[in-house]
């Protein structure tokens, strides 16, 4: 189990990196700014940050109280997925075509774009971040609270 300063450090690092990271390459690919399309990851980043903190919290509760346990199955795992990048699209979208001055339909080609570096960019990051900085080895009994 990772420490709560490793947490800390696996955040910040994977959001600053990110944030470098994608900015200049949407500004490229999508012939805007460098600092509004930085702007927009950043708010992105805390939304999406702030959404999902709000979002699961209520997921669980519906959970409860329809299930009576918040344990998900593989495809309960899926709905959630979905539906937490659908309310996240829902809550960017609107900002994203405002902000850049562009319809609906450029903002949601940004945002699948955005997201679909993301998802890239997670694997990689934590990959890179597991092999940087690796767990300790835990015997498995005292993993499982035996030992």
């Amino acid at each position: 189990m990772r420490t709560t300063k490793d947490r800390i450090r696996h955040a910040l690092g994977f959001e600053i990196i990110g944030l470098l990271i994608f900015a200049p390459l949407a500004s490229l690919l999508f012939n805007h700014k460098l600092f509004d399309m930085g702007l927009m990851a950043l708010v992105g980043s805390i939304i999406a940050t702030v959404w999902n903190y709000i979002y699961n919290l209520l997921f669980d509760h519906v959970l409860l109280k329809l299930r009576g346990e918040v344990r998900k199955t593989t495809p309960i795992r899926i709905g959630h997925a979905l539906l937490f990048e659908g309310g996240l699209l829902l809550l960017f979208l609107p900002m994203i075509a405002w902000h850049l001055g562009i319809t609906l339909w450029e903002a949601f080609v940004m945002d699948i774009a955005m997201a679909s570096f993301y998802l890239v960019y997670a694997y990689l990051y934590n990959l890179a971040y597991d092999r940087v900085f690796p767990l300790p080895f835990i015997p498995q009994q005292q993993a499982a609270g035996q030992g």
